[in-house]
C-alpha cells in the first residue's frame, strides 16, 4: 500500500515537472511606443483654418474635432471653441473664436461656406488674442517686432521652455543644435512657418502659417540666442 502511494506521488511530481518544462517562462512585455499623430484638419480657404492649424493643433489632435457629433451648427461649433478660450485659456481672441467656429461648422458641421453668417465672420479684421492684450509690453525687438507678445499670443511657452523641455525641446537645446549650422536662421524659420515632425521625438509642431515673415524671422532669431 505504501509503495503504491509513493509511486503515485512520483508520477504526479514527474507530470508536473514535465508540464513546467513544456511551457517555458514568458518573456517580459516590451515597452509601449505610441505612434506619432498623423491626423490633420480638413483643408479650407476660410481664415479659421489657418488659425486652427496654428493655435488648436498645438494642444490636441485633429481627431478631437472629428470625434464631435456630426451636423453641429455654426453656433454650436463657436460655443465649443469659446470654451477652449474661456475655460482652458486658449490664446485666441473673440474674433478668432468666431472664425474658427465658422471653419469647423463648414468643414465638419452643417454650415456652408456661402452662408451669410460664415462670410460675415470670415471677413473680420485680425485682432490680437486675449493673451497678447493681457501680456506686459516689453521693448520691441528687431523691426518693431514684440517677440514676447508673439510668444504669449501663440502659446509658444506652453510647449517650449527657455531652458527645459515641456512638450517640445527647450529653446536653449534648439540653439545648441543649430549653433554650428550656417543655415540655422533659415532652418529654424522653416520649422516655425511649416511645422515639423520627428526632429525632437514623436511630438508634432503645428505650422504657424498666419505669422508674418518678419515675425517668423524675429522668433527664430530669439530662439537661436538662447
Amino acid at each position: 500500500m505504501k509503495l503504491t502511494i509513493f509511486l503515485a506521488r512520483v508520477i504526479v511530481v514527474t507530470c508536473a515537472f514535465g508540464a513546467f518544462m513544456a511551457f517555458p517562462a514568458m518573456p517580459a512585455p516590451s515597452g509601449i511606443k505610441l505612434q506619432p499623430d498623423t491626423s490633420k484638419l480638413r483643408l479650407s480657404k476660410l481664415p479659421g483654418y489657418a488659425i486652427a492649424m496654428q493655435k488648436c493643433a498645438m494642444c490636441h489632435s485633429a481627431d478631437y474635432v472629428k470625434y464631435q457629433p456630426p451636423g453641429m451648427t455654426q453656433t454650436q461649433w463657436t460655443a465649443e471653441v469659446a470654451k477652449m478660450q474661456y475655460t482652458y485659456g486658449a490664446p485666441i481672441s473673440d474674433d478668432e473664436v468666431k472664425q474658427i467656429g465658422a471653419y469647423l461648422a463648414v468643414s465638419y458641421g452643417s454650415a456652408k461656406a456661402n452662408d451669410a453668417s460664415v462670410i460675415a465672420v470670415s471677413t473680420l479684421p485680425p485682432t490680437p488674442s486675449t493673451a497678447t492684450s493681457a501680456a506686459a509690453t516689453p521693448p520691441a525687438t528687431g523691426a518693431n517686432i514684440n517677440v514676447q507678445a508673439l510668444l504669449q499670443s501663440n502659446a509658444c511657452l506652453s510647449c517650449h521652455g527657455l531652458t527645459q523641455k515641456i512638450v517640445g525641446p527647450g529653446y536653449h537645446e534648439i540653439a545648441e543644435k543649430y549653433k554650428a549650422d550656417p543655415q540655422a536662421q533659415s532652418n529654424v524659420e522653416a520649422g516655425i512657418r511649416g511645422g515639423s515632425t520627428g526632429k525632437w521625438g514623436s511630438a508634432a509642431m503645428p505650422p504657424f502659417v498666419a505669422l508674418k515673415p518678419a515675425e517668423v524671422k524675429a522668433l527664430a532669431k530669439f530662439v537661436l540666442k538662447q
